[in-house]
């Protein structure tokens, strides 16, 4: 710059000099930034990449949670008990005295009702005279065997004799006891179906007494769905009579075979011993909660956050704001939601849907939230 400008005041004079130096000095300086924006030999710079790298995605995440995916059956059936008795006429008779109603509670030995049986106790009067009458005759002919005074024959029918007099005697005493009812077992008086003064013959029903100490319900489930069921398991029961008293029964037995028309297997469940003392009574609707496949306590993310490769399947984890691709093992699906056996653990958190082209590494931020 020094010897320009002395070689322009040499041609030119002192009044071109300071013209002369302002069109030099634009010229350098125009040099100097065309050269400082030139890049270096050693940098290579590829705009695309490094705009894509600093990009950051908005996504929706899910936390991966432990979920109920237990599969259930809802069935209805109707409340019946488990053992009923029907008393029946065992012989003839006119209704005498009746001693009990319609819900009473009754015990093992309790009188129920009784016949007037005239005809029946006159027979067992009758009888007892027999035997009586048979027994001097066999004392006779046994005295009279014992000093060989009579044959061993005519000793042995009169001994015949008396067994089929006490037979006889027997019979009468049986049939006038069926004349006076008595409970066979601690239950409630369900039905009566005569009244006093009645008269009834042999096989006529009388009374039914039902067992309230324990109720049950007879459900109908699928072949398909059975073999998840097990004896003992708990249910959970609802009555329609009362919706706001939840019942817990468990499973009494499921019977061994199939009725032929329909392919369901009967399962019968009990309910607790103190439900009818709680109000249920036989015939009211009821309807079963039954776990079918329980899984109450499943890893699960949603199906949306599930992707497959190659027969592989695997979910992208958020992690420090970049995806990760993680391989995962499945296991059932309920609805919107599968549950995850290996690979990830509660309190992952997944990206919940494909978007565009992420790859992993893929910055991204959490706009929302499923599950």
């Amino acid at each position: 710059m020094v010897l320009l400008y002395q070689v322009s005041r040499r041609n030119y004079g002192e009044h071109h000099l300071s013209r002369t130096w302002g069109t030099y000095a634009f010229i350098v300086c125009a040099a100097v930034l065309l050269v400082a924006c030139q890049p270096g030999q050693n940098e290579a710079v590829d705009p695309a990449n490094a705009s894509v790298a600093e990009r950051t995605i908005a996504v929706a995440a899910a936390e991966v949670q432990s979920r109920d995916l237990s599969r259930r059956l809802v069935l209805s059936a109707t409340v019946q008990p488990l053992q009923t008795v029907r008393l029946a006429a065992q012989t003839r008779g006119i209704v005498r005295q009746l001693h009990v109603e319609i819900g009473d509670q009754v015990e093992p030995g309790d009188p129920l009702l009784s016949l007037d049986q005239a005809e029946q106790r006159a027979e067992l009067a009758r009888a007892e005279a027999v035997v009586e009458q048979a027994r001097l005759a066999y004392q006779r002919q046994a005295e009279l065997y014992s000093r060989q005074l009579t044959s061993s024959a005519e000793y042995q029918a009169q001994a015949a004799e008396l067994r089929v007099a006490e037979s006889e005697l027997i019979l009468w005493q049986t049939r006038v006891a069926f004349g006076d009812i008595v409970a066979p077992r601690a239950a409630v008086v369900s039905r009566r179906w005569v009244e006093l003064g009645e008269s009834i013959r042999e096989q006529d029903p009388l009374l039914e007494l039902t067992d309230m100490s324990q109720l049950v319900l007879h459900l109908g489930v699928s072949e398909l769905d059975v073999a998840h069921l097990a004896v003992g398991q708990q249910v959970e029961v609802s009555l329609d009579a009362m919706p706001l008293q939840p019942i817990t029964g468990h499973i009494r037995r499921v019977f061994p075979t199939a009725e032929l028309s329909s392919r369901f297997i009967t399962v019968e469940i009990a309910l607790p011993s103190s439900a009818y003392q709680q109000g249920v009574r036989p015939g009211y609707l009821a309807r079963v909660n039954l776990m079918i496949d329980a899984r109450e306590q499943a890893l699960a993310i949603p199906t949306s956050a599930l992707f497959s490769s190659d027969e592989t399947s695997y979910v992208m984890l958020i992690q420090d704001d970049r995806l990760a691709r993680q391989e995962v093992s499945t296991g059932v699906q309920r609805g919107q939601w599968v549950e995850i056996t290996s690979g990830i653990q509660a309190g992952d958190v997944v990206l919940a849907a494909q978007a565009g082209d992420m790859t992993e590494g893929q910055r991204v931020r959490i706009v929302g939230w499923r599950g």
